[in-house]
C-alpha cells in the first residue's frame, strides 16, 4: 500500500493507524501548493480531488476521505479493535463520531487557513467550533477515548485535528480535557513515529 500525505494535514491520521496496526505500507509526500508528489507524478492523477489522503492499494485501487480510508485500515485488521466489527451498534457509534470530527472540526476549522477570510468572518467559524469543544470537553471529562476506553480510529483523527488549533492561536487550555486528551493519544508509540517521519526525522 501506498499513503499520499502531507505534513500537517488530515493525512496524519491514517498515517497513524497505519503504525498502529504494523502494516506494510509506503509513504508518497506530496506538495499541496504543486500537487506534485515527492517522486514527480501529478497527484491529481492519483486523486482528481487534489487532496491527501489517498490510499493506494496494491491493485491499483485509490481510496481517498480519512473517514473511509480509517474504516478500510482498521478492517484489515479486526483482531487490532481499532474499529468495532462492520454491522455493530458500536460501529454506527464509531462512525457517529467520524462524521462529527469530519464535518464539524475538521471542516470547522478548514476556513480558519484561509488567510483572505476577514477576521470577523473567522470569529463566526471560531465560536462555532468552540462549541463542538464543549461538546468535546465534556465527552472527554469522562472517558479518555471517544468511544469509551479504548483508543480506536477516531481519536487518530480528532489528534491529528486538534493539532491545527495551534496554528490559529486556539489556546485548548479552556477545555482542560482536550489537552489532556492530546498529550494522552500524542504519547502513543504509533504517533511519535508518525509525527519523527513527518518531520523529516
Amino acid at each position: 500500500m501506498k499513503l499520499y500525505y502531507a505534513p500537517h494535514t488530515c493525512s496524519l491520521s491514517p498515517h497513524i493507524v497505519l503504525r498502529e496496526l504494523g502494516l506494510p505500507f509506503d509513504l508518497v509526500k506530496v506538495d499541496n501548493k504543486t500537487k506534485q508528489t515527492a517522486d514527480g507524478r501529478d497527484f491529481r492523477a492519483i486523486n482528481p480531488k487534489g487532496y491527501v489522503a489517498a490510499l493506494e492499494l496494491d491493485n491499483g485501487h485509490v481510496l481517498t476521505e480519512g473517514p473511509a480510508i480509517l474504516q478500510y485500515l482498521a478492517d484489515l485488521k479486526p483482531e487490532s479493535r481499532l474499529a468495532p466489527a462492520a454491522g455493530t451498534w458500536e460501529r454506527v457509534r464509531l462512525q457517529e463520531w467520524l462524521n462529527f470530527v469530519s464535518g464539524e472540526i475538521h471542516a470547522g476549522s478548514a476556513p480558519l487557513f484561509n488567510a483572505a477570510l476577514p477576521e470577523e468572518a473567522k470569529a463566526i467559524f471560531r465560536e462555532k467550533l468552540f462549541k463542538r469543544f464543549d461538546f468535546l470537553q465534556d465527552t472527554l471529562t469522562r472517558q479518555d477515548h471517544l468511544t469509551g476506553a479504548a483508543f480506536s480510529v477516531v481519536d487518530a483523527y480528532l489528534y491529528t485535528v486538534l493539532g491545527w488549533c495551534k496554528f490559529f492561536a486556539i489556546d485548548l487550555g479552556r477545555w482542560p480535557a482536550l489537552p489532556a486528551y492530546v498529550k494522552r493519544i500524542g504519547a502513543r508509540p504509533a504517533v511519535q513515529a508518525a509525527l519523527r517521519v513527518e518531520a523529516g526525522q
